[in-house]
């Protein structure tokens, strides 16, 4: 099923993995296990998943990194588009010599994970998209200023969060622009598109209430556009809607996710 070249040992490995101008913190527990690939959360680090892997143990390949920028040890960059993060799962699974894995991603990684399965049908072995990746137009001009204005805002603390590797080392514009970006990717157009076309199981685990920035039930509305989605592509089904809201998922519903890593690698049992 999967190719694991002479980097799969059976004891767990950290270092660093250069691509483009910068290098990535990069964490492998080897062992000849289903390689999963988390992807973070857009300023999030590698840490959010403990429980998720916790909870999965030993049985899995579990391969983790901080993006660039992000987390205590990987470089900055002059490139923190969203290519290049789509970029940089191909060069975190080459350097720990995997061929085909299973993705799974948290908000940002959601959208991540959506992309790189759905242009890798032969190295994915399937996707877990939490709370992330749903194809809506919410970003317009007001939505522009109130972007840039929350991280204006929070320039002036930020900073003194990260030697703990707690906020990234991105400026308060680069990551406007970043969150930006992500608006313009997810509008239905971009989005629905990437999401049609994936031909390996996905399966989402989605979060109820708030994130940081919205407003009343901006982000329940946002996920109503699920549904379209999964009516077009049978690929793709909703494995639990959960209690938690968005930036706790990780943290309380940590069970459902292993539960839907679980089953989309049944699934892609299944299709061999």
């Amino acid at each position: 099923m999967t190719k694991n070249s002479t980097f799969s040992t059976n004891s767990t490995w950290t270092g660093m993995v250069p691509v483009d101008d910068t290098a990535l913190a990069v964490t492998d527990t080897g062992g000849p296990g289903i390689p999963v690939l988390y992807l973070n959360g857009q300023f999030a680090t590698q840490g959010y998943w403990r429980r998720a892997i916790a909870e999965l143990g030993t049985g899995w390949r579990h391969i983790t990194y901080d993006e660039r920028g992000r987390g205590r040890k990987s470089k900055r960059s002059a490139d923190y588009s969203f290519e290049a993060a789509v970029r940089d799962v191909d060069a975190v699974l080459a350097a720990r010599g995997v061929e085909r894995a299973l993705v799974v991603g948290w908000s940002y990684g959601a959208f991540v994970a959506a992309h790189w399965a759905g242009r890798n049908p032969d190295r994915a072995l399937g996707a877990v998209l939490v709370d992330g990746a749903y194809p809506y137009d919410w970003l317009d001009e007001a939505m522009e200023q109130r972007i840039r204005k929350l991280f204006r805002r929070m320039g002036w603390f930020t900073p003194l969060l990260r030697p703990t590797g707690l906020t990234p080392r991105l400026s308060a514009e680069q990551q406007a622009e970043s969150n930006i970006e992500l608006g313009r990717l997810s509008r239905e157009r971009e989005l629905g598109p990437v999401l049609d076309d994936i031909t390996v199981p996905v399966r989402y685990v989605v979060a109820s209430g708030k994130s940081l920035g919205s407003r009343g039930d901006e982000q329940e509305r946002i996920r109503t556009s699920l549904a379209a989605v999964t009516a077009r592509n049978a690929n793709i089904e909703v494995s639990a809607k959960v209690a938690s809201n968005h930036g706790a998922i990780l943290r309380k519903d940590f069970r459902a996710i292993a539960e839907a890593v679980r089953e989309v690698a049944a699934l892609d049992r299944g299709r061999r």
